[in-house]
C-alpha cells in the first residue's frame, strides 16, 4: 500500500484488483461476522480512495465504491440474519478471545441512546459496526426498517470515506504524499481500537 508512487504501471494494475479483492473481504468479514470486530474498516476505505485518484487501484471511482459498499451491506445484512436466527443465545456466550459481554452492554447502550438511528451512526464507530446489526436481529427489528437504516449507514460510510480518501488524492500536495496521509489516517482510525484493548488489558488485570 505504501510506497505507491515507486510502482511500475505493471505492478499498479496488478495490485489493484487483489487490493480491492482484500477490501471487499475485510470490510465484509467485519460487519458481518462476530470474529472481524478487530478489523479497522475505515483504514482501508480511506486509502483506497487514494490509491483509485493515483491510479494504484486502475478502476472508476463508481466501481469501488460500489464493491466497498456492497461488502458493507452485505455484511450487515448476515450479521442481522446471524442475530435473527441464532436469537438471544448469540449475545450469552461466554467471554473468550473473540468475544465479550462487555461489547454486548455497549451495543445495548448504544442502541437505548439512539435507537434505529444506531443502524446508521454504527457504521461509525469500531465494533458496533460489527455488534449493531447482530443486535437487531436478536431483537426482531423488521427487516424492511433494518435495510433502510442499513442503506443509509452504508452510502454515508462506505461510499463517504472512499470518496473522501479519493477527492483528496486529487488534490496536488496529497497526491505527492499520498503514502503520508495514507498512514497518518491509519494511525488516527486505529486508536479508538486500540484503547478499547488496553482498556480490556487493564480491566482484565
Amino acid at each position: 500500500m505504501f510506497g505507491i508512487t515507486a510502482l511500475s504501471q505493471e505492478n499498479l494494475s496488478t495490485l489493484g484488483p487483489i487490493a480491492l479483492l482484500i477490501v471487499f473481504a475485510a470490510i465484509f468479514a467485519e460487519t458481518g461476522l462476530l470474529v472481524g470486530f478487530f478489523l479497522p474498516g475505515d483504514s482501508l476505505l480511506f486509502p483506497v480512495g487514494l490509491m483509485v485518484a493515483s491510479h494504484a487501484i486502475d478502476f472508476p471511482i463508481w466501481f469501488v465504491c460500489l464493491v466497498v459498499s456492497v461488502a458493507a451491506f452485505a455484511g450487515d445484512q448476515t450479521g442481522y440474519f446471524i442475530g435473527r436466527k441464532a436469537g438471544p443465545a448469540i449475545f450469552n456466550k461466554p467471554d473468550s478471545k473473540f468475544f465479550s459481554q462487555k461489547n454486548v452492554s455497549r451495543t445495548n447502550s448504544f442502541f437505548e441512546r439512539y435507537g434505529s438511528r444506531a443502524i446508521i451512526l454504527a457504521h461509525f464507530v469500531p465494533v458496533m459496526r460489527t455488534f449493531v446489526p447482530v443486535a437487531a436481529g436478536v431483537g426482531q427489528m423488521s427487516h424492511r426498517r433494518f435495510t433502510m437504516f442499513n442503506v443509509i449507514g452504508v452510502i454515508g460510510w462506505a461510499t463517504g470515506v472512499t470518496l473522501l480518501g479519493f477527492f483528496l488524492g486529487r488534490v496536488d500536495f496529497v497526491a505527492k504524499h499520498v503514502e503520508y496521509f495514507t498512514l497518518g489516517f491509519v494511525v488516527v482510525s486505529t486508536i479508538p481500537i486500540l484503547i478499547e484493548v488496553l482498556k480490556a488489558r487493564r480491566e482484565h488485570r
